[in-house]
């Protein structure tokens, strides 16, 4: 185990924030945070795990012990006859596994081409993307406990998902019950992620992009990889690359409200982009909220709104002067307050803010 100090964490997330990690070890493998939980300096620290940084609003140096995930590998753990079971480490990068699946043959993962990040954050977050969400290619993770040291594996309905959800991220906090709501922000780190590609496949189609393209191609029935290929152009086309504009992706959940609510808008909204779920309650496209009320394209100092797609943040500093996570924060704010004032509705931030 290598100790490392004063740590540059600007190439580390993916909004090219300026910060530093006063200290940080890089777990490669399970004896990594062994050695961290047996050093009586760390055994105690507060821990603060990163992966990639594309979910992530530094807005100073984070004093917490960095535990940088770099645990790599991916395999086919099993094949049956409803599915394919795929493993990876929690260091892998997420996009670079969907095009190992496909190269492989296991499809499932298509819809959720190009999301930055990695595999060990893929849970945490709940990913989704085209109709489809992480929870519905999830077998089951092994993660450990950053307290005890024990190894532990958790299947689906332990991981508590919801939309952008799970239990890691989320406290334990004791109930007006007594009981103990169950959480594990803090307390685990991720190390092997494994993904059920069911058989046979199917393709998720239905959004409007997506049939677009079939139009334009003249194909019917596109296969795994001709989906893949869509999703690739299509969030190209509307979301910056995070290598040549920092940003963290979509900043702002997409809002869900009652019937009678968005009944209640779409008499003063007639154009409001809405999908009726499940449920029945409506999901609202946040990135059209804010764009209705003028963000599209706007700065805050060095902290932007991407003029293609109103829903993601951008970093336009320059190399010795990029954005702060305060003003991130301070623009994200913002566009809280005109949302609320017009629509009555608080969009709730997707990044986590250190």
């Amino acid at each position: 185990m290598l100790v490392e100090k004063n740590v540059p964490l600007q190439h580390s997330n993916t909004f090219g924030i300026m910060a530093k990690a006063l200290t940080l070890v890089r777990v490669t493998n399970a004896a990594d945070i062994d050695a961290v939980l047996q050093e009586p300096a760390l055994q105690t620290a507060p821990k603060f795990v990163l992966g990639g940084g594309s979910n992530i609003v530094l807005t100073g140096d984070v004093k917490s012990l960095v535990l940088k995930v770099e645990i790599m590998g991916k395999r086919l753990v099993e094949e049956t006859a409803k599915a394919w079971i795929v493993e990876a480490g929690a260091g892998e990068n997420w996009h670079e596994l969907v095009s190992w699946t496909l190269e492989n043959g296991y499809e499932g993962l298509e819809n959720l081409a190009l999301i930055p990040g990695t595999v060990g954050a893929t849970p945490v977050q709940n990913i989704g993307a085209y109709g489809v969400e992480l929870q519905d290619r999830f077998e089951s993770l092994d993660a450990v406990d950053l307290i005890t040291g024990r190894s532990f594996t958790l299947n689906a309905a332990q991981c508590a998902f919801g939309y952008r959800d799970s239990v890691f991220k989320h406290t334990s906090t004791a109930r007006s019950s007594g009981a103990q709501g169950f959480g594990l922000s803090g307390k685990a780190l991720i190390t092997r992620v494994r993904f059920s590609l069911p058989k046979p496949w199917k393709a998720v189609l239905g959004y409007a992009e997506i049939e677009k393209k079939m139009l334009q191609s003249n194909i019917d029935a596109p296969n795994a990889l001709q989906i893949y290929e869509w999703i690739c152009q299509i969030r190209k086309a509307k979301l910056p690359d995070p290598q040549l504009i920092g940003n963290a992706g979509s900043f702002f959940k997409n809002p869900t409200v009652t019937p009678e609510q968005c009944t209640d808008i779409i008499q003063r909204e007639p154009k409001i982009v809405h999908y009726n779920l499940a449920d029945g309650s409506v999901k609202l496209a946040a990135g059209w909220l804010i764009d209705a009320c003028g963000w599209k394209g706007k700065s805050i100092g060095n902290a932007g709104v991407y003029h293609k797609q109103a829903l993601v943040l951008v970093n336009r500093g320059g190399g010795a002067n990029p954005v702060t996570g305060g003003e991130v924060m301070t623009l994200a704010k913002a566009i809280q307050t005109s949302v609320y004032e017009r629509f009555g509705i608080m969009l709730e931030p997707e990044p986590v803010v250190v």
